[in-house]
């Protein structure tokens, strides 16, 4: 080979390792594999994704302080039994709400999002991920809970096994879609200081008036329509329906949550702020 031919080969040769972007499905698992070590590494987050609402759980089941409702046969119900979906709901809420905006809102304010905006990563595939991580956390969550709740004696009773786990996935990927449009679009609108106390006091009344350990049925009846349509009371009563009374397909809760999620994380999207 010449040396013209070398020089040539040299300017138009393949070089190692290939410049350009990863494929996108190889950037957004990345990038959700980060989220998920930055998520599971926090320990604040920890603390509210996972061990508070396992003391809850264990604290109300093992302590007769609350009044269960009674149970499909006219008997007094367990407390597990009427607590364990409740604080699946919470677990849900806690990761996809609150977290999520705490964790999206100080990395808007660092400035982290605007960098990340500019990436080879397009906005909407960054989103995808933090929703998958927020997905694999709940996923722990739910295992680590539900086997604490088994621990204590929960006994959960579904209809037709095809219908109850069909139910439960509908009412969790609903009740995930809706927290996070609310968290996100929190994230996206407020600063990050307003950003963690609004988020911390609707998790703290949401707790109390969604129906988590308080049965609605404790509220005056004018409150109680109302906050049956909250996003965390729909999801802890359509948990309860399936698992504890064996009810089928909860469709209006389901609805409610498909209402939630749809005007959230449209909102989310008009309203965003990524500076």
């Amino acid at each position: 080979m010449t040396a013209t031919e070398t020089g040539s080969a040299a300017a138009t040769g393949t070089f190692a390792p290939r410049p350009g972007a990863a494929p996108l499905s190889r950037m957004i698992r990345a990038q959700a594999a980060l989220e998920t070590r930055m998520l599971l590494r926090n320990g604040e987050q920890l603390l509210l994704t996972v061990v508070i609402p396992t003391l809850l759980l264990v604290l109300f089941s093992a302590v007769d302080i609350i009044e269960v409702p009674t149970d499909t046969a006219g008997g007094a119900g367990s407390s597990v039994d009427f607590l364990a979906p409740g604080i699946l709901a919470l677990a849900v809420m806690s990761t996809a709400f609150t977290g999520q905006a705490i964790a999206t809102g100080f990395e808007r304010r660092y400035g982290v999002l605007k960098r990340l905006a500019v990436s080879p990563l397009p906005r909407w595939g960054l989103m995808t991920a933090k929703t998958c991580a927020v997905l694999v956390t709940e996923v722990l969550q739910i295992a680590l809970l539900t086997a604490v709740a088994l621990a204590l004696g929960w006994s959960p009773h579904g209809a037709a096994l095809y219908t109850s786990v069909l139910s439960v996935v509908l009412l969790l990927l609903l009740g995930t879609a809706a927290f996070s449009g609310l968290g996100l679009l929190m994230a996206g609108t407020l600063k990050a200081e307003a950003t963690l106390a609004a988020a911390n006091l609707v998790f703290l009344l949401l707790l109390v008036g969604g129906g988590v350990i308080v049965p609605l049925t404790k509220f005056p009846e004018a409150a109680q329509s109302v906050l049956g349509l909250l996003p965390i009371a729909a999801l802890s009563d359509g948990l309860r329906d399936v698992l504890q009374h064996g009810a089928g397909i909860p469709w209006q809760n389901l609805g409610i949550l498909a209402v939630w999620a749809v005007l959230g994380l449209g909102a989310a999207a008009r309203f965003f702020r990524w500076e």
